[in-house]
């Protein structure tokens, strides 16, 4: 069986026995470690990285269908979603051999689960800005700092923190990346709860926290380059598209049969095939070897303003009070104040698109 059908399979035989009810931004709010390691049981975890490292050796496109089909199906994906999108790669392309052995198989088989220590308190978007310090020491690196909106910490056996190690002449030098594991003496975890009272923020500090010298990510003071690429990864999914997918299918079985509803949704489906277009674009790049941070950066700013107009067109076509706090509206409506800050506010996307070299 190929991978997308893999995926459906799973898919289907967890909504027939009701282990799951189709969710808005379930690839960040719905964390379901059993549902991870059923999709590792069939290869769909690390699916591009070589097999060397116990990876599947496909394509980014490949891999691009299989988390279509899983986002479209608002499936429970949150658990493994960070490491299998980001962290994997990154150790992939700058990891020791050490770190790579240590790492990779367990994300594969979904028992490394990551958050990510990015955001400050007192930084928010700018991750040039971050005061998290890390000091190196004979025994490794000591680890003090704040990080915040750090979905999962509660649940996540590691995390990936950006730390400043050195001073620099500008804000951009001197930072490093680390791998730590979450159950390191000095860590603590504060939760942040949503006007919804859910619980998948949170806040995390670290005092003092030895960390491995070999869980140095790349090399120490050029954490900057890297995580502007790997932030490629993050940024140039189809997550970025389809958070609200189950609004829109809902939107499209039940619309209503006048001229203008059928002009708007037929509208929001056209949006959706061009954005797609662009996802595309980026796996393709990314077999390439390509880290495309440029057109990352712009299918994520297109794709927030698309997920807020799905919002908007629901709420007019189908009215204001449609649909439960726990209905698929619902959900999206409550999550949509973040989808242009989370992974890079608009004014910073818009930064790195203008900074791009135009083909003449």
């Amino acid at each position: 069986m190929d991978s997308v059908g893999a995926a459906r399979d799973l898919i289907s035989a967890w909504r027939s026995e009701g282990r799951f009810t189709p969710s808005s931004d379930a690839w960040l709010r719905c964390f379901d470690p059993a549902f991870s390691k059923e999709l590792a049981q069939r290869g769909l975890i690390g699916m591009t990285w070589p097999r060397s490292v116990g990876g599947a050796g496909r394509t980014h496109v490949d891999r691009l269908a299989v988390t279509e089909e899983l986002l479209r199906a608002g499936a429970p994906v949150a658990a493994h979603w960070i490491g299998d999108r980001q962290i994997g790669p990154a150790i992939l392309r700058h990891g020791s051999p050490e770190l790579r052995d240590e790492i990779l198989p367990a994300i594969i088989s979904a028992d490394a689960l990551f958050c990510l220590g990015m955001s400050e308190p007192e930084a928010g978007s700018d991750l040039a800005d971050v005061r998290t310090k890390a000091t190196e020491t004979p025994e490794g690196w000591r680890i003090s700092g704040r990080k915040i909106w750090t979905s999962h910490a509660h649940r996540a056996t590691h995390c990936y923190v950006l730390a400043r190690s050195e001073a620099g002449p500008k804000k951009h030098h001197g930072l490093s990346e680390f791998i730590v594991d979450m159950d390191s003496p000095g860590i603590s975890i504060s939760p942040i709860h949503d006007l919804s009272g859910e619980h998948h923020f949170n806040e995390v500090t670290f005092d003092d926290v030895l960390v491995p010298a070999h869980r140095l990510l790349g090399v120490a003071g050029q954490g900057w380059r890297q995580v502007i690429e790997q932030l490629s990864f993050e940024r140039g999914g189809p997550e970025r598209i389809l958070s609200t997918y189950p609004v829109l299918n809902e939107l499209i079985a039940t619309v209503p049969s006048t001229p203008e509803a059928q002009s708007r949704v037929g509208a929001l489906v056209a949006q959706l095939a061009s954005l797609r277009q662009l996802a595309w674009r980026v796996a393709r790049a990314l077999d390439a070897g390509r880290a495309p941070v440029q057109e990352a950066a712009a299918l994520k700013f297109l794709g927030n303003a698309f997920e807020v107009e799905v919002i908007e067109t629901y709420r007019a076509l189908c009215g204001p009070g449609s649909g439960s706090r726990s209905s698929a509206f619902g959900q999206a409506l409550l999550a949509s104040p973040g989808f242009s800050l989370r992974g890079g506010s608009s004014d910073v996307l818009l930064s790195i698109i203008a900074k791009q070299e135009i083909a003449l």
